[in-house]
């Protein structure tokens, strides 16, 4: 509330409660509260005057249902976002204003599958794979890979000790190796919920009876599980077993293949890719609702499946501009894998379509979809991956809005951190991008970054660019 508004409210009090009662004490009485608010209020604006950023006559996008309101004044102080009005007095005695004239905001949006490296990789390398997020407005992440460094990652990124998205991270693997027998998985699981991972990274392999110990184990203990859904289980049982996350949209292609065919189900190649010919796609009604009755979200990693695992040559990936920002080393690795797996393009493109095909009902149904693109994996580079990503969900026919709240609302309901960050809203965390131009009319406006806040941090494109070139030019040494 303004001084101004804050006074006019207290005379129409004042002038009220002296009518019901126009005693001397009382007279007195409300004088005292009247100045004590005066003061309370100007302490409040004075200290938010030392710290505060403004940004200024912007255009803010509600991601809950895509309406508009221009020229706002954002007030942002001690990482949090202080207040949001039309008008604000004083513009001058804000430090740092950001002029938002024609531009748009929208909450920093999650990359809700990222893989963070691991300590073989330098701390200044880790460093510049977080900034790489970062840059493309991407705010919070959540590491699909986890190990005990990034539990402390975690934490120093929440302490603001490191320029990062804000980290959730993964158990370290479940596998077909790592947990072999029940007894395995009660102690693993017990030991990544007490160390304080955010949830456990299931991977294939696993054998149905000691997955289903695990999900036993994970709900006596109280830890979420997400990721690929092994053979041995089967996408019905595990939607049934309420997985928190199913990535990649894994073993949905698997589950429309019809007994009848007697297929092995370890045949089913990449992410089912074997069985598309005997796919039928009039079970994919039945799999979605499934998903839905059990609240299961889904992270499609898409740009997975159109990059590294689609009839485009290595050599045109190799193009792209991010590919600057990688060391050499792993650019060749990429193209050695890739080059190992030709895929046949007749039978891709049906593979392909059928998975947009479920990705479109999925999100018709329930509307569980997080954005997430399996960086950094071939060919996808921290960041610069989600552009590829929403590139291919527009394809499967989301809307703009759609994939804009797969990357801000979506994530943080699923995170249980509504009240954190996901939106533009006083109180919350001030995770901002500042775009040129509008992404619900043109969703590739999420590659216009003017600006990125995180918890309160302003990076200003200038700095963004200035960092990047840097990332390259040490990417050229590796």
């Amino acid at each position: 509330m303004t001084p101004r508004k804050l006074l006019s409210n207290m005379i129409v009090w004042s002038a009220l409660l002296s009518k019901i009662k126009n005693t001397t004490k009382m007279k007195k009485y409300l004088f005292i509260l009247f100045i004590v608010s005066l003061v309370a209020c100007a302490q409040q604006q004075k200290q938010i005057s030392k710290t505060a950023t403004l940004i200024m006559d912007v255009s803010i996008i509600n991601v809950k249902n895509g309406s508009l309101s221009e020229n706002q004044q954002i007030v942002i102080d001690s990482g949090k976002i202080q207040s949001i009005s039309s008008t604000i007095e004083n513009q001058e005695r804000y430090t740092t204003r950001i002029d938002g004239s024609g531009k748009y905001v929208i909450p920093g949006l999650a990359e809700m599958h990222a893989h963070i490296p691991q300590p073989s990789t330098s701390k200044a390398r880790i460093e510049e794979v977080l900034f790489l997020y970062l840059s493309n407005g991407i705010t919070t992440i959540r590491g699909m890979l986890g190990h005990s460094s990034h539990l402390e990652l975690r934490e120093k990124a929440t302490n603001n000790e490191i320029i990062s998205p804000r980290i959730f991270t993964s158990s370290p693997s479940l596998n077909g190796n790592s947990v072999t027998n029940k007894e395995q998985a009660i102690t693993k699981v017990t030991q990544y919920q007490k160390d304080g991972y955010d949830f456990l990274k299931i991977h294939p392999g696993i054998k149905l009876d000691v997955f289903d110990q695990v999900v036993k184990t994970a709900n006596e203990v109280g830890i979420g599980f997400s990721g690929h859904v092994p053979v041995d289980v089967g996408i019905r049982h595990a939607l049934k077993s309420k997985y928190e996350s199913i990535d990649h949209i894994d073993g949905f292609l698997e589950g429309l293949v019809s007994e009848s065919e007697n297929v092995n189900p370890n045949d089913n190649g990449f992410f089912g890719y074997n069985f598309t010919p005997l796919a039928d796609t009039s079970k994919i009604d039945e799999l979605v609702q499934l998903a839905d009755q059990n609240k299961v979200w889904i992270v499609p990693t898409q740009s997975l499946f159109e990059r590294w695992f689609a009839p485009v040559s290595s050599e045109e990936l190799l193009k792209a501009p991010e590919m600057k920002y990688m060391p050499g080393s792993t650019l060749q690795n990429w193209k050695q894998r890739k080059d190992q797996y030709p895929v046949e393009e007749a039978q891709w493109n049906q593979f392909n379509t059928i998975r947009r095909q479920l990705l479109k009902k999925l999100q018709d149904n329930g509307g569980r979809i997080l954005l997430g693109s399996d960086a950094p994996q071939l060919f996808n580079v921290p960041g610069f991956s989600i552009h590829h990503e929403i590139d291919g969900m527009i394809k499967a026919g989301l809307t703009p809005l759609q994939v804009i709240q797969s990357g801000t609302i979506n994530p943080a309901i699923f995170l249980d951190k509504e009240n954190t960050f996901g939106q533009i809203k006083e109180g919350l965390d001030a995770d901002i991008v500042i775009l040129d131009t509008n992404p619900l009319e043109d969703i590739k406006a999420l590659q216009q970054v003017s600006g990125v806040m995180v918890r309160g941090k302003w990076l200003p494109k200038e700095m963004i660019d200035k960092k990047l070139s840097e990332v390259a030019k040490n990417a050229t040494n590796k």
